[in-house]
């Protein structure tokens, strides 16, 4: 019996392969679960914010299709559309960010970070740069992170991208979450 990842790899690999088709059938399936991520990225936003779920959405295809990457699997897609969430949602909050340098900002929890609007477009900012900064030490913790908050990969998804198993997922995002408190001065989550 085939996995449920196994016709979307197929897609992909077909996709890479030039089968325009394959893209045409590849993207209902991811976009219905790229729409549920940014969905609930922005289920806290307050009224009138700027960004929506269907924009995240459809600039992430945008560059998805324009990145030319050798897709190789599922989780290899999910990981690189996490990265491209962040970058969106990234890029909406320093356009929306009234102070660029963050001076001010309260502090916040990394869940929190994840609802980009005008008021938390600094603390969005400073998570970015902290991610960077991680990404220095520890790339692997900086992906894992990125995946699962960004992406809204699951624990097995992103064990699946990393080649690890979730166990050392787990791990690795409490150290990460740790590093990331101390490195926001953000003793509450």
């Amino acid at each position: 019996m085939a996995s449920p990842a196994q016709p979307v790899t197929q897609l992909l690999q077909a996709w890479r392969n030039d089968d325009q088709n394959a893209l045409n059938a590849l993207m209902p399936v991811v976009y219905d679960q790229m729409r549920s991520i940014a969905e609930l990225y922005l289920r806290a936003e307050n009224p009138g914010h700027t960004l929506g779920a269907t924009e995240v959405v459809h600039e992430a295809f945008i560059r998805l299709v324009d990145a030319d990457a050798g897709w190789e699997d599922r989780a290899h897609f999910l990981a690189i559309a996490a990265r491209v969430m962040r970058r969106i949602l990234v890029d909406h909050a320093r356009a929306n960010s009234s102070d660029k340098q963050g001076r001010g900002a309260s502090k916040i929890s990394l869940d929190d970070a994840l609802v980009v609007s005008s008021e938390l477009a600094g603390e969005v900012l400073n998570l970015d740069e902290a991610l960077t900064r991680l990404s220095a030490v520890d790339a692997r913790k900086s992906r894992i992170l990125e995946m699962l908050y960004f992406g809204g990969l699951t624990y097995e998804e992103t064990a699946e991208a990393e080649g690890v198993s979730p166990v050392t997922v787990h791990r690795e995002l409490k150290m990460a979450k740790a590093w990331l408190r101390r490195e926001l001065g953000n003793s509450g989550e």
